[in-house]
């Protein structure tokens, strides 16, 4: 196989091509595509609607500045999340997320752990994200970043600074968390 045939495929690419040409119009066009998306990955990550709001705003700016650097290997939507993703860390740092105690964290956890526990509490996807926006910041990043951005825990590992086991212990108490509190709202729900 060789390279032009790895190269991602984009349903958008005209717009891209377009954005890489300096036209404003698509650059708007691109924002409308994925703005909702990327917001909701930030919001998931910094848990604070306005800060979302600019982060997303300054990520699609670096996006456009740097946007003749984006090769095709993977969707485009991939590659600005991960611009969002690196841009709402980097935002947390500065606020001063202490990496180190998630770092110093050690847990163990089954690989054969089945995520099963979440269907069995009969909530909707959406009181699962919402009830995830309350978990402590290391968790809620964590879980986020695995649960619904669709990270491995190698990955998160390498965003967070942080080893893949401990990525996946802030996973599993992450989780441990939000079943209890799943669990806590539905016993309310029948009561």
């Amino acid at each position: 196989m060789n390279k032009q045939e790895s190269v991602y495929k984009n349903i958008h690419q005209d717009i891209i091509d377009r954005c890489k040409s300096g036209e404003k119009k698509a650059q708007f066009q691109l924002y409308k595509l994925y703005y909702k998306a990327m917001y909701n990955a930030c919001l998931r990550i910094v848990n604070d609607s306005l800060e979302a709001e600019d982060i997303m705003q300054e990520s699609f700016l670096k996006a456009f500045e740097k946007i003749n650097f984006y090769k095709g290997e993977v969707s485009f939507g991939a590659w600005l999340k991960r611009i969002v993703i690196n841009h709402s860390l980097d935002e947390l740092r500065k606020r001063k997320l202490n990496t180190d105690s998630i770092e110093n964290a050690v847990y163990e956890i089954k690989e054969e752990e089945t995520y099963e526990d979440l269907e069995e509490i009969g909530v909707k996807a959406d009181e699962i994200r919402d009830e995830i926006l309350n978990l402590p910041e290391g968790y809620r990043i964590v879980v986020s970043l695995y649960l619904i951005e669709g990270y491995d825990h190698d990955e998160i590992g390498k965003i967070l600074k942080i080893n893949s086991s401990t990525s996946r212990s802030q996973f599993a108490r992450g989780k441990k968390k939000l079943i209890e509190s799943l669990k806590k709202k539905e016993i309310k729900k029948i009561n």
